[in-house]
């Protein structure tokens, strides 16, 4: 069985829906899960994916929960263990990327594990190391203004080896294309040995571990890095290098829409998102958070929007309310000294309001953005995700048990989707 691990609910989902497409029976797990939480028996899975919220908190808390995540997939019977992190290799020099990766693959006692980001249906391409989104540059891409983790950098080597102890290389697209990758990473294991031999049981430990960053530029790259890397315990990358693995076969589930009201929450501020939201207010009626009037009175400013949500449906059910954070980049504003983070209102906004939604009725939700998506996930108490039709690379609808209540959910990065994704994705369900 093969164990994955995300560092956000989208990334859960995003490559829970890579996996079902190369036809693996595939559950997600919200959090560590126990063997008696989840209703598809370990047994009865190819692939169980264990959502984690570690992307942005403090490296140490991430190391911890990661490493609780792999025993239990090790518990669980996987064999082989997939570290799925952003394609857009959202990270800080501090981490949280290199040092997730440190701890696995210490715990898993390897000495060589490969570093794949590239998404090439979603855009995203490594050649020579740097990393291309949509063919800029990363560090001159709108991810260069991300609020929690800017990347100002292209170079995926470099931006490894910032928060990492493994010895990081470099493998070209040439190599990839030319059939030489496995004989190139038996060669650097292989050196990697000899040159440790006399360390032989801090090896075995993972205390000396090679990191090879590998190119790649189309699906094709991706099959063969997946072909090569096959007897590997470790791979880390996006949920691109999912779609190169090759699983058993099994057919993909098609979910039916459950009636009542529809939402989309929205609290990234990519610019894929603000996209999707200036679209979308064309189409339906939409509220953007006011942070003002949640420091002054949540519980007031939360009532009004659910109060405002209700008269809109009643007015037409079928059309969708739409709740953001950010419209403009000039609607993130720094919090003053001694004030909760704008980033922790919206995020407590919206969950709030998912539950909220949720007893009036709504079944159906789209939730933007990585930290939103977990923290809706939470307050809805949705324990494990069947994932469904896919509506854009990287994006699907899933389905999720919330208190005895049935609900659609389509959990989707800030950085994914085409414009009319908030207000087209709504066809795709049965």
């Amino acid at each position: 069985m093969l164990g994955a691990l995300a560092d956000d609910f989208t990334g859960a989902t995003d490559l829970a829906m890579a996996l079902v497409a190369r036809g693996f029976r595939t559950v997600v797990s919200i959090g560590v899960p126990s063997h008696e939480r989840l209703t598809v028996l370990p047994e009865q899975a190819d692939a169980v994916v264990i959502a984690l919220k570690t992307r942005t908190i403090e490296p140490s808390a991430a190391v911890a929960a990661s490493r609780t995540a792999l025993r239990a997939l090790r518990r669980m019977g996987a064999t082989r263990i997939y570290d799925k992190y952003c394609s857009t290799f959202d990270s800080t020099p501090a981490g949280n990327i290199g040092p997730i990766l440190d701890a696995l693959a210490s715990d898993l006692g390897t000495s060589l594990t490969v570093v794949v980001p590239s998404f090439p249906a979603a855009g995203r391409t490594v050649v020579d190391g740097q990393l291309y989104v949509h063919g800029t540059p990363l560090g001159e891409s709108p991810m260069r203004h991300h609020p929690l983790t800017p990347m100002t950098d292209s170079d995926v080597p470099r931006l490894l080896a910032a928060q990492s102890t493994a010895s990081v290389v470099q493998v070209g697209l040439g190599t990839v294309r030319s059939g030489g990758l496995r004989e190139a990473l038996e060669s650097l294991r292989s050196e990697s040995l000899r040159s440790e031999s006399l360390r032989s049981e801090s090896l075995r430990r993972g205390d000396e571990v090679v990191a090879v960053v590998v190119d790649a530029q189309s699906e094709d790259d991706l099959v063969t890095i997946a072909a090569a890397t096959a007897d590997l315990p470790l791979i880390t990358g996006g949920s691109g290098l999912a779609l190169g693995l090759s699983g058993p076969g099994a057919p993909p589930v098609r979910l039916s829409a459950h009636g009542g009201p529809k939402a989309v929450l929205a609290g990234s501020a990519s610019a894929a998102t603000r996209g999707q939201i200036a679209h979308a207010q064309a189409l339906m009626p939409h509220r953007r958070l006011d942070i003002a009037a949640l420091r002054a009175d949540f519980e007031g400013a939360v009532a009004g929007l659910r109060t405002w949500a209700v008269r809109e449906w009643q007015q037409d059910s079928e059309k969708p309310v739409l709740v953001y954070a950010v419209g403009e980049l000039s609607d993130v504003q720094p919090a003053a000294a001694g004030e909760v983070p704008a980033s922790d209102l919206v995020e407590q906004a919206l969950s709030r309001l998912a539950s909220e939604f949720a007893d009036a009725g709504c079944r159906q939700m789209i939730v933007a953005g990585g930290e939103t998506s977990g923290a809706v996930v939470s307050a809805l108490n949705v324990r494990e995700l069947v994932i469904g039709q896919p509506v854009a690379a990287g994006v699907t609808w899933a389905q999720g048990d919330s208190r005895g209540r049935v609900m659609n959910l389509l959990l989707k990065s800030g950085n994914f989707g085409d414009e009319d994704l908030m207000s087209g994705a709504w066809t795709v369900l049965s």
